[in-house]
């Protein structure tokens, strides 16, 4: 099972799949809420949306069913972070810093965008 580096409410980019031209979500920049490491998935705010059909009763005591239109997961592959500098799509690293504390050396890590050297 592979690291995830993209945490909620991160920035993201949706970079693969059908283009919005041609009705998909490509481009499309969204915030992250919430991150599934088992499976490798994003769920990102109003990307990748999808129908549901729910039956009546099954809302938590509310009886009215039809049809919701809910975001599903996507997978970590297809999305970037966006850089806060340049708004760009981009890589992540982790940059390790030494800090000292109470007289103990401590590692520090902290997310830096590969693309301006920012940290995230």
């Amino acid at each position: 099972m592979a690291r995830i580096r993209i945490k909620k409410n991160d920035l993201v980019q949706v970079i693969s799949g059908r283009t919005q031209a041609k009705g998909g979500d490509r481009g499309k920049t969204g915030r992250v809420i919430a991150v599934y490491p088992e499976t490798n998935r994003v769920l990102v705010e109003g990307i990748n949306r999808v129908t549901k059909h729910t039956k009546a009763g099954d809302n938590q005591g509310v009886n009215t069913g039809g049809i919701q239109v809910v975001e599903a997961p996507i997978h970590v592959s297809n999305v970037a972070v966006v850089d806060p500098e340049t708004k760009k799509p981009t890589r992540i690293r982790a940059r390790v810093d030494s800090v000292e504390r109470d007289g103990r050396t401590k590692q520090q890590r902290t997310r830096v965008s590969v693309r301006s050297g920012k940290d995230l």
